[in-house]
């Protein structure tokens, strides 16, 4: 037993939290698939620049990319004009680009998927991400999204985690998500993850609406605190920590500027920290009786 590990059948012993990464043997390695597309899942561009910093981080290199003629309108999605670092004009491309990285100290590989939403034939472009994941041998697949809310910027950026893989939603405890609507590419590729058998799970951080413009650092940085506690890995995030304090404080000022806009980040200050109190959850309640039904258990002879 490793000297972290609680043993079970002690007096007063915790279980180690269920993880996402199962154990593999020895000298194997686990690959996740981290996938956020630019447009209309990605609010406030939070999904697409957490993966980003992320790939800086690990150094990820560059190992496949679709092909943009098949699945952009132009017109729609436009290329653009940039400036290489010798001075020259280059037009960047609408694409998908794929890369791999290995997290330092650990047996985890991460497959990062970041693009443009796609305009046309979603199903031949998710069938052919998920050639790319056999081919690199992916074993889990983590989408990524960003949504505008009702959520005030002063408090904790909210991050829903949900999956329709029931094995994993039992082991995990999370959520099947409840939502009915219209969907991006990132509902459509957890749909074919799931059906192709890969234990899929889908993280949304809500971005207040009324500070939608990228960047938005509070949610990227709720969002790879999410994805630290799903992979199990230390993530270095003070740099982003200093610019979602920034970012906070400037949010801040502009709305001291504007009564209305004051009066209504207080609503939202007041509906959010009601909602989190204990007694105004009735799911709270339930969790609560649940434990002590287990306490009452524990304590009969």
């Amino acid at each position: 037993m490793n000297s972290f590990e609680a043993d079970p059948t002690e007096p007063g012993a915790v279980s180690e939290p269920e993880r996402l990464l199962q154990p593999v043997p020895e000298g194997r390695r686990v690959t996740v698939m981290l996938a956020a597309f630019e447009g209309w899942n990605d609010a406030g561009e939070a999904a697409s620049d957490a993966l980003r910093y992320l790939n800086k981080l690990w150094g990820g290199k560059k190992v496949g990319s679709i092909d943009a003629d098949e699945y952009y309108d132009f017109q729609f999605t436009r290329p653009t004009i940039r400036r290489t670092a010798s001075g020259e004009r280059k037009i960047k491309w609408p694409s998908t680009r794929i890369f791999k990285a290995s997290v330092p100290d650990s047996n985890v590989d991460v497959i990062f998927v970041q693009g443009t939403e796609p305009s046309y034939k979603w199903r031949a472009y998710t069938a052919e991400l998920l050639v790319h994941a056999e081919a690199l041998h992916v074993d889990y697949v983590i989408l990524v999204g960003a949504l505008l809310a009702d959520v005030p910027h002063s408090r904790p950026i909210p991050v829903s985690t949900s999956t329709d893989d029931n094995a994993l939603r039992e082991r995990m405890d999370f959520e099947a998500s409840q939502y009915e609507g219209p969907v991006g590419i990132v509902g459509v590729l957890g749909e074919v993850a799931l059906l192709a058998g890969l234990p899929t799970v889908s993280l949304w951080a809500a971005v207040p609406h009324y500070v939608a413009q990228a960047p938005s650092p509070k949610a990227q940085l709720a969002i790879l605190h999410r994805i630290e506690e799903l992979l199990q890995v230390p993530l270095d995030t003070t740099e982003l920590v200093e610019e979602a304090d920034a970012w906070e404080r400037g949010v801040d000022e502009l709305a001291t500027e504007d009564p209305e806009i004051a009066a209504y980040v207080r609503q939202l200050e007041e509906a959010k920290d009601t909602a989190d109190l204990p007694e105004a959850s009735g799911e709270s309640i339930a969790r609560e009786f649940e434990r002590y039904l287990k306490r009452r258990g524990k304590d009969k002879p």
